[in-house]
C-alpha cells in the first residue's frame, strides 16, 4: 500500500468519525463519497424574495446544505487534489465557481496534505463571507416556471409551515401576493439546481460533446494548478434545466417561479431542521418543571413549551368535566389554545370526539344568528338571516317562525300562546325517552349541562326536565356505582374500595377481606394475612420492584 493510499484511508475513516450519516456518504467501490455541509448562518439572518413590488423576507436558521461529492485520485494528496462536483440550490453559478476556485487554493496551500475537512469547515464557516452575504440572502426573481403545483398540496404544505407547534413562524414583512411559506411535493420537482464540476484531473484527452453537457446541466472547469479560473471560465454555466410541465396541474394548479420554489424549499428546510433541534433540546415543563428532550414536549403557538403527560392530563381534565373553554395553554397569564391536531394526539380518538362536539355545541350557542330547530324529533342548529323571521331546517326541512317557533306564518302575527296554570308534574312533558345505552346517557348529560339556557329548554321540551335532571342523574350514578364498588359477602350493600383489605361494611359494621371477600371474624382476623396469600395493605402500598 502506497503513503498516498494509506492518507486517503486515513482521511475516509476520519471523516467517518467526524461526520454522522446524514453527513457523509463513503463510496466503498472506490477512493470517493459526498459531504453535505451545513452553512452556519449569524443571528437575525434573512431570506428575501423581490418580484415586482412584493418584498417576502423571512427570518430563518438553517439554509439548505451544500453538496460536495468527491473522488480522490491515486495521486493525491501528494501530487494532485480531490476531483470534486459542488452542488447547491441557493447559490448562483458565479459563487459556486468562486467557491470552487477557492477550494483548489485550499489544496495547493497545504502543499500535498489531506483537505477534505479543511475544505468543509471552510464551506461550512467561511463561504458565506467569502461570497459576501451577511445577514441577507437575496433570491433573484425569475420567470414562471413551466412546471406547475397544485394549490391544495400547495395549501396543506404551507399551513404545516405556519402552524410548526414547536418554533412560531416569522412572517413576511411585505406581502401583496402568493404567500409561500412552504412546498408541496410537485413543487419540489421544479427546483433548478445549480451545478459546478471541477475536474482538475491531468487528462486532457477527455472530449466532452454538447449533448452530454446539455444532458448533465452543469459546468466542467478545467484543470488548473497556477490558480483560480479566470472570470470567462466562471461565468460559462449553463442555464438550469426545466422540467417538463405537468398537464394535469397546469388546468387546476397555480404556476410557481423557480425563485418561489426555491423560497419554499428553504422555509420547508428551516422549519424541519428546526423541529429537529427542538426534538433533541431539553426544555423545563411549565407544570411539572422537570427537564425532558423537546421530543417527549409539546410547544404551544405562543411558545410555552410543556410536557406532553402534564399537558395530556391537564387536556383530559378539562375535556372530562366538560370545560372545553378551558382547554388553553396551562400558563396562567396566557390565553393561547392548542391546535386541534395537538389535542386530538395528547387526549386520543375518544375524547377529542367529545371536545370537537362540546366545542361545536359552545361555538354555536355564542353566535347569534343560529336558532334550534323546534320539531322535538330534529333539535338540529339552523341559521338564519335576521332580516326575516323565517328560518328553514337543512335537516328536516321544516319552515318555521323564529319568534314562535311554529310553522311560519309570513307576515301574520304570531298567535299568542293560551295562558294555563301548570302544575310541575304537568310541566315539561317529555315526547322522547332518554337514550338507554351509557355513551347515549353521557353524550345526552355532556350537552345539558354545557349548554345555553336556549339549548337546556329545547332539551327539557324532548326528554322532560324530571328525566334529565333526576332520572339521567340517578342511572348514571347507578352505573358508576356498578363499575367502581363490590358487594359486602354479608349484606349485599356496594361498597367502595378504602385502601386497605381489612374492609368493614357501612351498613352491617362486619369485617371482610377486599382481595378475596373471605368473612373475617371480629378478632384475630389478622392470621388470614398472615397464614394466607392475601396482602393486609394491598397491592397499593407495596409497589412492584
Amino acid at each position: 500500500m502506497t503513503s498516498d493510499t494509506e492518507e486517503q484511508e486515513d482521511e475516509l475513516l476520519a471523516l467517518h468519525s467526524i461526520f454522522g450519516s446524514d453527513e457523509f456518504v463513503r463510496d466503498e467501490s472506490k477512493s470517493a463519497g459526498e459531504l453535505r455541509v451545513c452553512v452556519e448562518l449569524p443571528a437575525a439572518f434573512m431570506v428575501a424574495l423581490t418580484e415586482g413590488e412584493t418584498l417576502s423576507q423571512y427570518e430563518i436558521s438553517f439554509l439548505p446544505p451544500l453538496l460536495l461529492t468527491f473522488e480522490l485520485p491515486e495521486d493525491y494528496p501528494s501530487s494532485s487534489p480531490p476531483s470534486f462536483t459542488l452542488t447547491c440550490s441557493w447559490l448562483t453559478h458565479t459563487q459556486l465557481s468562486a467557491l470552487s476556485a477557492q477550494l483548489t487554493d485550499l489544496y495547493q496551500a497545504t502543499g500535498g496534505a489531506v483537505v477534505l475537512f479543511s475544505w468543509a469547515q471552510f464551506l461550512k464557516e467561511d463561504a458565506l463571507r467569502f461570497l459576501d452575504i451577511d445577514t441577507l440572502l437575496e433570491l433573484p426573481s425569475g420567470e414562471h416556471s413551466t412546471q406547475n403545483c397544485s394549490q391544495d398540496s400547495l395549501d396543506v404544505a404551507l399551513s404545516e409551515a405556519k402552524n410548526n407547534k414547536h418554533t412560531p413562524a416569522t412572517g413576511p414583512t411585505d406581502i401583496q401576493s402568493l404567500d409561500l411559506s412552504a412546498l408541496s411535493l410537485e413543487a419540489e420537482q421544479t427546483l433548478q439546481t445549480s451545478e459546478i464540476k471541477a475536474d482538475y484531473q491531468d487528462d486532457q484527452s477527455k472530449q466532452i460533446s454538447k449533448e452530454d453537457f446539455l444532458n448533465e446541466g452543469s459546468v466542467l472547469l478545467p484543470s488548473s494548478s497556477s490558480g483560480p479560473l479566470d472570470e470567462s471560465e466562471q461565468g460559462a454555466a449553463s442555464l438550469p434545466r426545466e422540467s417538463p410541465p405537468n398537464e394535469d396541474q397546469r388546468l387546476s394548479g397555480r404556476s410557481l417561479t423557480p425563485s418561489q420554489a426555491l423560497l419554499s424549499q428553504i422555509l420547508i428546510y428551516d422549519a424541519a431542521q428546526q423541529q429537529k433541534q427542538f426534538a433533541t433540546t431539553v426544555f423545563d415543563c411549565g407544570v411539572c418543571f422537570m427537564g425532558l428532550l423537546g421530543m417527549d414536549c409539546v410547544q404551544l403557538l405562543c411558545g410555552h413549551i410543556f410536557c406532553r403527560t402534564c399537558l395530556s392530563q391537564f387536556c383530559k381534565l378539562q375535556i372530562t368535566e366538560g370545560n372545553v373553554q378551558g382547554v388553553t395553554c396551562p400558563d396562567a397569564d396566557c390565553d393561547a389554545a392548542p391546535t386541534p391536531a395537538q389535542v386530538r394526539s395528547l387526549v386520543g380518538e375518544e375524547l377529542f370526539s367529545r371536545y370537537d362536539r362540546l366545542l361545536l355545541q359552545k361555538t354555536l350557542d355564542c353566535m347569534p344568528d343560529v336558532v334550534y330547530c323546534p320539531r322535538h324529533s330534529c333539535g338540529s342548529a339552523v341559521i338564519w338571516d335576521k332580516s326575516s323571521t323565517a328560518a328553514m331546517c337543512t335537516v328536516c326541512a321544516f319552515a318555521f317562525c323564529v319568534t314562535c317557533k311554529k310553522t311560519y306564518h309570513g307576515t301574520e302575527a304570531c298567535q299568542k300562546k293560551k295562558k294555563k296554570i301548570m302544575t310541575e308534574n304537568d310541566a315539561e312533558q317529555p315526547t322522547a325517552a332518554v337514550p338507554r345505552s351509557q355513551e347515549g346517557m353521557k353524550a345526552l348529560w355532556d350537552d345539558y349541562v354545557s349548554g345555553s339556557k336556549q339549548r337546556k329548554r329545547l332539551l327539557e321540551s324532548i326528554y322532560g326536565r324530571r328525566s334529565l335532571q333526576n332520572g339521567l342523574v340517578e342511572c348514571l350514578s347507578e352505573e358508576w356505582v356498578a363499575t367502581n364498588s363490590e358487594n359486602c359477602p354479608y349484606c349485599y350493600s356496594s361498597i367502595q374500595d378504602g385502601g386497605c383489605n381489612v374492609m368493614r361494611c357501612y351498613w352491617c359494621k362486619r369485617l371482610f377481606c377486599w382481595s378475596c371477600f373471605a368473612k373475617l371474624p371480629s378478632q384475630g382476623y389478622l392470621d388470614h394475612f398472615d397464614n394466607g396469600t392475601c396482602n393486609h395493605f394491598g397491592s397499593d402500598f407495596f409497589p412492584a420492584t
